[in-house]
């Protein structure tokens, strides 16, 4: 399975640690890539996080091998050397400038790995913020985001680090872009990735909105849907709420027809959508009655029977028994540092009908320094 996944092969080194460098490492690795993760000596310090960040380094880091080095050494430095200068790809996310200072930079490999593609994730990309520090909530907070999520006048940020990863996953698109040309030039080179940047691009379209509109775009609680029906609904189930869309007028019809709604069937006025949306204060209380005195489970089956969008409102532990991710080998099985098992999510990704899985378990730090740091003669060349 390793031989034929897409980057098999390709030897990368990853100076991070949190979520956005790791993602990275993370991905290239689920693809194939053999990812050897550099850690302080005593392990990186995401290991130990508590409350939210308590899953950060179980989710993002299989498939990797673990070395510690003590990057303050010379011996440290030079094993960080030797492993760059063998490497296809180097990951780090530290603060700006912090490896070039130790000799680790971009820089320091033109002439010794001229084929080096050199990825840094950083909090902005070039220009006047590019020396400050940034977290996943700071990007969300000064990009609009945070500002969209949460109702007028409370910015909130969204509940997964969604920043973090999204910015991971633009830095292994210009790895992937870099490889690319590599194939054409035989040249590595310089990439870089960032939280702001990530940040405001997923906030373009709101951005456009009111480019074309000429009014501010209303946090999302507070928005005009495109659609008359397109909300979450109460179920006569207790706390079982079910996310219901109808988006077209062809939806709209056999909506009503499912359930029977022959006085909207029959009403012209509510025939095209956009005049269904400016009857929303119409449209709605009915409907939520309705589905108030119905089990969310009958709802489902006769949305499915229509094909029409819906999700019933559920917690990310719920996705644990998810019958779809359990069947469907969206689910991989790592072992965590107290010895239990846990099963987190696969790259979302299918390659010719299989999925990437799991080749590595979660390394113990310093697990692989042996096999990485030893000469071939069996000595120890860096400790």
């Amino acid at each position: 399975m390793t031989e034929s996944l897409p980057l098999a092969g390709l030897k990368v080194v990853e100076f991070t640690h949190m979520v956005m460098g790791p993602s990275v490492g993370l991905i290239l690795g689920d693809l194939g890539a053999d990812v050897v993760k550099v850690e302080p000596e005593g392990g990186d310090h995401t290991r130990r996080l508590l409350g939210s960040g308590a899953g950060y380094f179980p989710m993002f880091n299989r498939n990797k091998r673990s070395v510690t080095l003590d990057l303050k050494s010379e011996s440290g430095k030079a094993a960080a050397r030797d492993l760059i200068d063998g490497a296809d790809v180097v990951i780090e996310n530290f603060r700006p400038g912090a490896l070039a200072k130790l000799g680790l930079g971009p820089e320091a490999f033109k002439d010794s790995n001229p084929r080096l593609i050199y990825c840094t994730a950083k909090g902005f990309l070039t220009g006047p913020y590019e020396h400050r520090t940034a977290l996943d909530e700071v990007a969300q907070m000064m990009g609009g985001l945070a500002y969209m999520t949460g109702p007028p006048g409370r910015p909130l940020r969204a509940g997964a680090s969604v920043i973090d990863i999204a910015g991971g996953m633009f830095g292994v698109i210009g790895i992937l872009a870099a490889l690319e040309r590599r194939h054409r030039t035989g040249l590595g080179g310089e990439v870089k990735c960032s939280l702001f940047e990530t940040t405001a691009f997923l906030v373009g379209q709101h951005m456009a909105q009111k480019a074309v509109t000429g009014t501010s775009a209303p946090p999302m609680p507070a928005r005009i849907s495109a659609w008359a029906v397109y909300d979450v609904f109460e179920t006569a189930d207790p706390a079982e709420q079910l996310f219901i869309g109808v988006v077209s007028d062809a939806q709209w019809k056999a909506f009503c027809e499912e359930f029977e709604l022959t006085d909207f069937a029959t009403d012209e006025s509510l025939a095209r959508n956009n005049d269904r949306v400016v009857q929303r204060d119409r449209v709605l209380p009915p409907l939520r009655a309705m589905f108030a005195a119905m089990p969310r489970a009958t709802i489902i089956a006769r949305l499915e029977v229509i094909g029409l969008p819906f999700a019933p409102i559920m917690r990310p532990d719920d996705l644990f028994e998810d019958p779809h991710l359990l069947a469907s080998g969206n689910l991989v099985e790592v072992t965590l540092e107290n010895g239990e098992k846990a099963k987190l999510p696969a790259l979302p990704i299918e390659f010719d009908g299989a999925k990437p899985g799991l080749r590595r378990d979660l390394p113990r730090a310093g697990e692989h320094d042996d096999e990485i740091l030893r000469s071939p003669a069996g000595e120890d060349r860096h400790r």
